[in-house]
């Protein structure tokens, strides 16, 4: 009876033994794969502020250049200034965390600034402001996706001291999308000289 009371025991015993065992492992294996993901995660949110940055830098020159509202001109001198500011401080987390950040923009903006280098006058104007607006948009859902759930710290951290940057860009690029669109689009006259603005 003894015995068998010890078998039992020792089989019960064994077998807790191996479920801890097996629970253990499943968790440090579920833990190691998060962290790999959210390295990942980290490291692509970082070559995609990088290029996102550049994009803009190259969109508020173009701004600049072919923006006839005074609002267009002026948004686009700021997104220079400050994205290459933000590009800067990107460059110096990366290296703190050994990420290396692409050294150009990806198809789809460089498809955007095409597009956009395609147009002028009011037509433009317009064009930027919205594309803008959708930019900032879909930016400061990311960086506060990061800002949050990071896991490097210098990449987290460069995410959160961003954001309000990014939050007042959306405010006045809406400002700028509300001074253009009252604006009428007009065609330029194919004996017309130079490009068409706004009335």
């Amino acid at each position: 009876m003894k015995s068998t009371l010890a078998k039992v025991l020792y089989v019960a015993g064994v077998t807790t033994f191996c479920t801890f065992l097996g629970c253990w492992a499943l968790l440090a294996h579920q833990a190691s794969q998060q962290t790999a993901v959210s390295a990942v995660s980290d490291e692509s949110f970082a070559k995609k502020a990088a290029q996102g940055a550049m994009t803009e830098v190259k969109l508020g020159q173009l701004a600049q250049d072919k923006g006839t509202n005074e609002a267009v001109k002026k948004f686009g001198q700021r997104m220079v200034q400050d994205h290459s500011k933000a590009n800067d401080e990107l460059k110096q987390a990366a290296t703190k965390e050994n990420i290396t950040l692409p050294g150009d923009v990806d198809k789809k903006d460089q498809d955007t600034y095409d597009a956009l280098s395609n147009l002028s006058g009011t037509a433009f104007d317009k064009a930027y402001a919205r594309d803008m607006v959708k930019d900032h948009q879909e930016d400061i859902a990311e960086f506060q996706r990061e800002a949050h759930g990071g896991q490097k710290d210098a990449i987290k951290s460069f995410a959160a001291e961003t954001l309000p940057t990014l939050q007042d860009h959306l405010k006045e690029a809406r400002e700028m999308r509300q001074a253009v669109a009252s604006l009428k689009v007009t065609k330029a006259k194919s004996t017309s000289s130079g490009h068409a603005g706004p009335r």
